[in-house]
């Protein structure tokens, strides 16, 4: 549900006032069927949940004035606890390691210009830094695995699988780091044109 939680907040973020065919389809062009496995109408639940939790605010539709298109539709924005909410979720999707949920590293990319280009360097480095020791903890798990005598022995192959995806996702945070060091992209307080269309007060 945090996957969900962030991009449906994020999207609400970018496009608030937005109603939730606007979300849905925003979030649709990043493809996170595939990736993050939210599927359309876990998005309107998403919306109706973090509205009833305070994170979302409904403003309902004019029906006197739009008739029933997409202008009658009811739009969301963020309260001040779902800028906060969202915010922590970005920050938990970069600073901390979620090996066996790489959808959450994607959504916290998809956000990541909500924070200053510092702090998502310390995230990145602070990342490395905890790839490094859990790789060097996989062998270990492997061997525990290699002497239980009830576990199918096959089942050892998990661990090599494991250590290449965690060896090609710290190659991409070297790569990552090279360009943030080089300027790419805009992060707060850079006075980026698509970061000051993108915020909303």
């Amino acid at each position: 549900m945090s996957v969900t939680r962030l991009l449906v907040l994020g999207g609400v973020r970018i496009l608030q006032p937005a109603h939730g065919y606007l979300v849905r389809r925003e979030l649709a062009t990043w493809q996170i069927e595939h990736w993050a496995n939210v599927a359309p109408g876990s998005i309107y639940n998403a919306l109706r949940t973090l509205t009833r939790d305070g994170l979302l605010e409904e403003h309902e539709a004019d029906i006197a004035a739009g008739g029933t298109g997409p202008a009658a539709r009811a739009t969301y924005t963020l309260t001040h606890d779902g800028e906060a909410e969202l915010l922590r979720l970005v920050r938990d999707a970069l600073w901390q390691l979620h090996p066996y949920e790489p959808a959450s590293l994607m959504a916290g990319l998809s956000f990541w210009w909500l924070l200053t280009r510092e702090e998502v360097v310390a995230a990145l480095e602070a990342r490395r830094t905890q790839l490094d020791a859990h790789i060097t903890g996989i062998s270990y798990q492997a061997e525990d695995v290699r002497h239980a005598p009830a576990t199918p022995e096959h089942v050892v192959e998990h661990y090599p699988v494991q250590e290449a995806r965690l060896r090609g996702e710290r190659q991409w945070v070297e790569d990552a780091l090279k360009r943030l060091h080089d300027g790419a992209y805009g992060f707060v307080g850079e006075g980026s044109a698509w970061l000051r269309q993108a915020k909303r007060e």
